[in-house]
């Protein structure tokens, strides 16, 4: 696109051409139908406002009149609209909405960042964002303006604390691959990008979040089990969830479901079964609960360790199946009273 002509004496400067686009979307809001003609339109306009701001191959960024746009895009109120009208506009024109998205999350202002500010003050944005996901048409830009909001910790918390957080574990079970998928790649970003932000998420929602983190790991799917036991694995290891694995590794519940995971036919399954497995008999301090169940099936365990995975020849693995057999070996053998 040629946007030579785009700011000329008949063409419409940046307040113009982002006061068009919030017409133009507004004329979609009202309209239960799509319009092709304001379809068209709005679609040129923000490939127009996407190349001032990131450029394309034929044409660099023009960070002056981009500063512009983003003014008038806060001022506007443009970003609700674009969200709420993303399920109505074209392919292309969202690719461009989570592009804009991105660059505007990015500007400063000396140390502000005035969308994120924003979004701060306007937080149902994020809501709408996650809510989606139910359509699988704009469930990737979506995921993709989330994933961007999410690298700024003031935003990831707002996102954790959103109500419509937890819709992310009905999203991630989806029978649409699209949705699953790009539900769950979201979902595992937000987590684990501000480490502290998410433990102290993690420790004061513990039992809304894990009942609902249990449905993933004893999900139909094989591809939400896997993924969802090697996240869990990741977040009970990582020192700042120190809280939450203590109390993870404390409910009999959990080493039950362990247990069995270790057991399915699916060698990945065994083998992220068998990194959150090794933190329950590794734990110096075991509940009693804890130690009766490997107590009563240490002969079992044992057997079980000396042969699984046994073609398996990473050393680090090994070393730990060893360390692991070592541990129940050496418990009591009978029950503790």
């Amino acid at each position: 696109m040629n946007l030579g002509g785009l700011f000329g004496s008949k063409k419409k400067d940046p307040a113009s051409l982002v006061k068009s686009i919030k017409e133009q979307l507004q004329l979609m809001e009202k309209s239960p139908n799509k319009n092709d003609k304001v379809s068209e339109e709005v679609t040129k306009q923000l490939n127009a406002v996407k190349i001032i701001l990131v450029g394309d191959p034929e044409n660099e960024p023009n960070p002056e009149i981009g500063n512009q746009i983003s003014t008038e895009v806060l001022s506007l109120d443009l970003i609700p609209l674009m969200v709420s009208q993303l399920g109505k506009l074209d392919f292309e024109a969202r690719k461009d909405v989570a592009a804009i998205f991105g660059n505007l999350l990015r500007k400063t202002v000396g140390s502000r960042q005035p969308t994120v500010e924003y979004l701060c003050k306007n937080s149902n944005i994020l809501a709408t964002l996650i809510a989606g996901f139910e359509s699988p048409d704009i469930a990737p830009h979506c995921g993709s303006i989330l994933k961007q909001s999410s690298a700024t910790e003031a935003l990831a918390k707002l996102i954790l604390s959103s109500p419509n957080f937890y819709t992310f574990f009905d999203r991630i079970q989806s029978t649409n691959f699209d949705v699953s998928s790009e539900a769950f790649g979201t979902f595992k970003e937000i987590i684990l990008k501000h480490k502290n932000v998410s433990a102290e998420f993690l420790e004061k929602n513990y039992d809304q979040v894990f009942s609902n983190y249990t449905k993933l790991l004893t999900s139909e799917n094989y591809v939400v089990r896997r993924q969802s036991l090697k996240l869990l694995g990741e977040l009970l290891l990582d020192r700042a969830n120190f809280n939450i694995m203590t109390k993870y590794i404390s409910d009999v519940e959990n080493l039950k479901l362990m247990m069995n995971l270790l057991i399915e036919k699916s060698k990945s399954i065994q083998f992220e079964a068998f990194h959150v497995f090794k933190v329950f008999v590794a734990n110096p301090h075991k509940p009693v609960p804890i130690m009766n169940i490997l107590i009563k099936n240490k002969k079992g365990l044992i057997q079980f360790l000396s042969g699984f995975q046994a073609d398996n020849e990473e050393d680090q693995f090994n070393e730990e199946k060893s360390f692991l057999m070592k541990q129940i070996q050496q418990l009591p053998d009978k029950k503790i009273e």
